[in-house]
């Protein structure tokens, strides 16, 4: 081979050609990751450069106003916009610079005493000029202060030429607003994409001198963040990795709406939320449909309810709170006799405006018959069943109807669901009611039925509490269950409650005219991964950018988008070993800690 090239090289010096070796033939037909990462084509123009279909430009910025305010930076950094910024900070020799200001300040001198000898006006600039200089000398004589030279670039991106005009002149109208003055590289394109890459290669070289103050002043990780001195931990902020920390009962309502499909991760934050939430002294109560709360329940020393029709704990939906000091009985009996006029329609499925009529004339009356009226002292009766309603039904023009088609919830099968005096007592601060024993067409009466007793209770004593509502969307598929348990949403405050909604059908949810309603009554609102089939009524509804809606497509398990109030960020679902062993819903990892437990015992 190396004669062969020897050879190569005399002919080659002979005729002028270039050498051609096999390895050379073959190295050309190796890809590396460089070909595959870099663009079909490059082109550069005067004002802008393309990377295949994508157009970009640099700015940079080349004058400053005498004073910068911390966080000026701010807005351009959490812009809605795909851009990349490169800050280069150059140290100068402090006795270099301590030289040349010297001679600046005496260059300045002389102009003033000129201008007074020629007695003309004092020049506030000249003046201005010479007290900074003096302020800079003595800093940084007294090493209080460094000089640097700065080149700070921004090179934006987008997919048409006016798309990356608008995109600039929104930035430059930012930046001029603060008295900062920035301008397209123009012929040095090249140069500016280059200074931007992380390759540490400033090629535009465009500086101006700052001193350590104002230079503090461009810290660039200044990104939205939700971190208060007070309430849990949520999750870490995608974007600048710090810590979301927050805390519900803060803000002007306590309610919470999460949305995020099969398997997101819903019920893990939600159980992440319980945990750290009781450190803060926080009762919670839980509808659990699928009996995904049990263990949590178990673990922190709360108490379970199965309810289902053979279940031996009961709900006697005619219970009524003590009213308290700014209550009367007859408040309390009212709100209580609409709220069962709506659980006999979702039972019922639906009365006409006479029977409807009818049916609370015979509430009224079954309260009667147990001398409970509005001037009666609710802690000294006994409230009725749902036989008691039967009866006064039975007996009453135009009841009979109604009472054939409640006879399957008095006598028949579903007798022991709901014609049973109230024998459970949620006295522990974790509360889970699991409705998954319950069976399909009557979950929605369950569900109504225990939101009915815990809103009872909530109302019959202060005390803070979060009121967790899993796969809400049962509740909403009934107009009366949504109109429930916007209800209760919307007044919620008034008695330190938070409620907290987790639904994974958006399009149940939004179908319902108290969707969107209860979305707007809530001051948190996540939004973790999402299907295709529901992220554009997502986008639509939370008024998502594009950006932020494939964010939302893409996001791996316990991602997604954290909003309260007016902020939002980007969030990653954090939690311990020891809270990841109490909070899982992954099966494998259940059956794992049940085998376990079962060794050890």
């Amino acid at each position: 081979m190396a004669l062969f090239k020897n050879l190569f090289s005399k002919k080659q010096e002979e005729e002028n050609i270039l050498p051609i070796f096999p390895q050379d033939i073959y190295a050309s037909g190796l890809l590396e990751l460089e070909d595959a990462i870099a663009p079909a084509a490059l082109k550069i123009n005067p004002s802008s450069f393309q990377l295949g279909e994508k157009f970009t430009r640099t700015l940079y910025v080349y004058a400053y106003p005498r004073f910068l305010a911390t966080s000026w930076f701010s807005p351009i950094i959490n812009l809605d916009k795909i851009f990349d910024i490169a800050i280069y900070v150059h140290p100068i020799d402090t006795s270099i610079i301590l030289r040349d200001l010297r001679k600046k300040v005496a260059e300045v001198q002389s102009q003033i005493s000129l201008r007074e000898e020629k007695g003309l006006v004092r020049d506030p600039l000249l003046d201005t000029a010479y007290q900074d200089l003096e302020t800079l000398r003595d800093k940084l004589q007294q090493a209080t202060e460094k000089l640097f030279s700065i080149g700070l670039y921004i090179t934006i991106y987008a997919d048409s030429e006016k798309e990356l005009t608008d995109t600039e002149s929104e930035i430059r109208s930012i930046l001029e607003a603060k008295l900062i003055y920035a301008k397209p590289a123009l012929f040095q394109q090249l140069e500016g994409f280059t200074s931007t890459l992380p390759l540490l290669l400033d090629r535009l070289e465009v500086h101006t001198y700052m001193n350590s103050s104002p230079l503090s002043s461009i810290f660039p990780f200044v990104s939205f963040d939700l971190t208060s001195n007070r309430g849990i931990l949520y999750g870490i902020n995608r974007h600048n990795n710090s810590l979301i920390l927050f805390d519900r009962f803060t803000l002007e309502n306590y309610n919470t709406v999460i949305f995020g499909k099969a398997g997101g991760g819903k019920s893990y934050l939600t159980k992440l939320e319980i945990l750290r939430s009781l450190m803060f002294d926080a009762n919670v109560i839980i509808i659990d449909p699928e009996r995904e709360y049990e263990y949590l329940a178990e673990t922190v020393g709360g108490r379970y309810f199965n309810i289902s029709i053979n279940s031996p704990h009961h709900l006697n939906p005619f219970d009524l709170p003590i009213p308290r000091e700014d209550e009367s009985t007859a408040d309390v009996l009212r709100s209580n006799i609409i709220n069962l006029v709506g659980l006999f329609r979702i039972m019922l499925g639906g009365l006409t405006p006479e029977e409807d009529a009818i049916l609370d004339r015979a509430i009224t009356e079954t309260y009667a018959a147990k001398d409970i009226t509005p001037d009666a002292d609710l802690s000294r009766v006994s409230p009725p069943l749902l036989s008691d309603l039967y009866l006064v039904l039975s007996n009453i023009r135009g009841g009979d109807s109604i009472a054939t088609r409640m006879y399957k919830y008095v006598e028949g099968a579903s007798s022991g669901f709901l014609n049973q005096p109230t024998n459970i007592n949620i006295d522990k601060n974790v509360v889970v009611f699991s409705l998954r024993d319950m069976e399909d067409e009557l979950r929605p009466v369950g569900m109504y039925i225990v939101t009915h007793y815990i809103w009872n209770v909530v109302r019959s004593e202060l005390k803070k509490r979060i009121l967790i509502v899993d796969e809400a969307w049962w509740m909403m598929k009934q107009e009366d269950g949504a109109s429930f348990l916007f209800g209760i949403v919307k007044r919620a405050r008034k008695y330190f409650l938070g409620v907290t909604t987790i639904t994974q059908d958006i399009g149940d949810f939004m179908n319902s005219p108290y969707g969107k309603p209860i979305i707007t009554n809530s001051s948190i609102q996540i939004l973790l991964k999402q299907s295709p089939a529901t992220i554009d009524i997502m986008q639509e509804m939370f008024n998502l950018t594009d950006e932020e809606k494939f964010m939302l497509l893409e996001s791996d398990i316990g991602e997604g988008i954290f909003f309260a109030g007016l902020k939002h960020v980007a969030i990653k679902i954090i939690a311990s070993y020891t809270e990841d062993q109490i909070i899982t819903s992954d099966p494998q990892q259940l059956l794992a800690i049940r085998k376990a437990k079962e060794e050890i015992t």
